[in-house]
């Protein structure tokens, strides 16, 4: 049967890094859209985008092309996204699939949910950037792609963008948890992932938080968007599926 996704990507990243993963998906015959939000397209104002701004682009790209029955997947900081949209889009949506995202609760910004030292990295790098942040290469090859070789770790490494740091720092407006949301919710779990510590895992820490959930592990690191995209298509198939 084909369906509908909405691939949110998540920092750093715009629709087309997720390109790989969709057209595996598109020639299993469903309907795949990549959009990039608001923070991270070409002049955007990198110093004030915040995570309201980021939804907003989210809720009017579905809007505006009348999407419905919609899968809406999101990575790492596209699970922010996806969370703060879905009551605005809640009838245009089938299910909402997380992929080592993280799940808000009520006022909680991304930065409440990864370690100290993350934050101390990022609140070091915006002050000297404009309110951009930027991973450094060692963080990205070690932490967040590594189960790939050092040639594509530079080449995937090149395509990212400097973030708007205030999407990171911003509450989330979702007024209840996701868990008391009437829709249906999955949760992909790439195994290999450590961008976050096995002391604040992806998975059950985050994923728990949605409630009744249905769980997909699948192979690969935080960026297997580059890395696994044939596994990572079908994981999000198996995820979004009836």
């Amino acid at each position: 049967m084909a369906d509908t996704y909405v691939l949110v990507h998540g920092a750093w990243h715009t629709g087309a890094e997720l390109e790989a993963v969709a057209n595996a998906m598109r020639a299993e015959g469903h309907t795949v859209y990549c959009p990039t939000l608001a923070g991270n397209r070409p002049g955007d104002d990198r110093a004030t985008t915040g995570l309201a701004d980021a939804v907003a682009s989210m809720v009017a790209y579905v809007e505006e092309r009348q999407l419905s029955d919609v899968r809406l997947v999101g990575h790492s900081y596209g699970g922010m996204v996806i969370s703060g949209a879905a009551a605005a889009l809640a009838p245009r949506l089938k299910r909402l699939v997380y992929v080592n995202a993280f799940v808000p609760q009520p006022g909680e910004c991304l930065n409440d949910m990864v370690p100290p030292h993350y934050k101390g990295l990022f609140d070091a790098v915006a002050a000297a950037n404009g309110n951009a942040v930027m991973l450094p290469f060692e963080v990205w090859r070690e932490a967040f792609i590594n189960d790939a070789d050092l040639a594509l770790a530079q080449s995937a490494y090149a395509r990212l963008n400097p973030h708007p740091y205030k999407t990171f720092t911003e509450p989330s407006a979702i007024t209840l948890p996701m868990a008391a949301l009437a829709i249906g919710k999955s949760y992909v779990n790439c195994v290999l992932d450590v961008a976050l510590p096995a002391s604040l895992p992806w998975h059950p820490r985050l994923s728990e938080r949605l409630g009744l959930f249905r769980y997909i592990a699948c192979a690969g690191s935080h960026e297997a968007w580059f890395t696994q995209p044939a596994a990572l298509a079908q994981a999000i198939i198996a995820a979004g599926r009836d």
